[in-house]
């Protein structure tokens, strides 16, 4: 890929778009495309279609998606089925239109199904039902896949797609609501620390065991396979290594310098016991992450208190899932 090349990434103010956003930049390319939600709201069709036909981007970076934890997925079921499959179809199917050859869409490790083996390679999916709390987010990503999949077989399109575990990093959500486990307790054990309070309490049972990747890690793959011109079939991305729920919060707390104890709430789900990602035919490529977890979350943690410097206190005893 050239460094002039034109690179539309959606979802720039987000976690994984800011990533590639600076991975990008700090490679020396030039001209990076981005729209805010209020110039381009992915969901309206035509405005999807007339932008791309315009703007005519050489690659595409789909980094925008409704995204969230168990409860999020769980509770809103409808807007994560619906907003993702149409933010991947508009964009996928106008990418086409407009005669763009080459894109990149971000799956997620939930796409697989509950209970197949571990570590999960990519030829397990579909062979099993999938984890119910966030099934209709994982159909949605699904679809994107076969999606990418089926233009590139009917029109010869360029149409990849990779499979993140899960991330963190700047930018993040720090929603209690809404948020992954591995922010939910970093913003968690910040304002426990904060208030004096001696005690972190997780949901489940800590023993659910999980692979987590630094987001600029995860651009520093992507942007690699895209100058590889990679044109293959979806690759797991992560580091192929898990902790369980407990270990992270106990790594967490050492970071922020949270003295108190772990009290795990077990009436709460924990979710898919183990999810940890095959990463062997990434790595037959000669990529491999450089951040380590203790060093992500540390840096994680700079970003939280610069960008958060006194964040909105929460009450006390306020559950986190414990899993995602």
């Amino acid at each position: 890929m050239n460094k002039d090349a034109k690179i539309f990434i959606t979802g720039h103010r987000g976690m994984v778009g800011s990533a590639l956003v600076r991975r990008l930049e700090t490679g020396g390319y030039t001209d990076i495309l981005t729209r805010t939600r209020h110039e381009l709201d992915l969901l309206d069709q035509a405005a999807v279609r007339q932008f791309l036909a315009e703007a005519k981007p050489d690659y595409i970076f789909i980094a925008s998606a409704r995204v969230g934890g168990i409860h999020a997925n769980n509770t809103y079921r409808a807007d994560f089925i619906y907003q993702n499959l149409m933010i991947e179809t508009n964009l996928i199917h106008g990418a086409h239109l407009a005669g763009v050859h080459r894109l990149m869409f971000f799956g997620s490790s939930c796409i697989y199904p509950r209970d197949c083996p571990q570590p999960i390679k990519e030829e397990y999916l579909l062979t099993g039902p999938l984890e119910r709390t966030n099934e209709p987010y994982a159909v949605a990503k699904i679809a994107g896949i076969k999606l990418c999949e089926a233009y590139k077989q009917q029109y010869g399109r360029e149409y990849v797609s990779v499979m993140p575990t899960n991330l963190y990093g700047p930018n993040d959500n720090y929603d209690l609501e809404t948020s992954h486990v591995l922010p939910a307790l970093l913003r968690k054990a910040h304002e426990a620390k904060s208030l004096g309070e001696n005690a972190l309490v997780v949901w489940g049972t800590g023993k659910p065991r999980r692979e987590f990747l630094y987001v600029d890690d995860l651009a520093d793959a992507c942007v690699f396979l895209m100058e590889q011109d990679y044109t293959g079939s979806f690759l797991n991305i992560g580091t192929g290594q898990d902790v369980t729920i407990h270990e992270l919060a106990e790594t967490i707390m050492e970071v922020v310098g949270f003295k108190g104890e772990v009290v795990f709430d077990s009436s709460k789900p924990d979710g898919t016991m183990r999810k940890v990602l095959d990463v062997s035919k990434l790595k037959q490529f000669g990529w491999n992450p450089q951040t380590s977890l203790k060093q992500g979350i540390e840096l994680a943690y700079r970003d939280v208190i610069a960008t958060f410097p006194i964040l909105g206190l929460r009450q006390k005893h306020h559950p986190v899932e414990s899993t995602s």
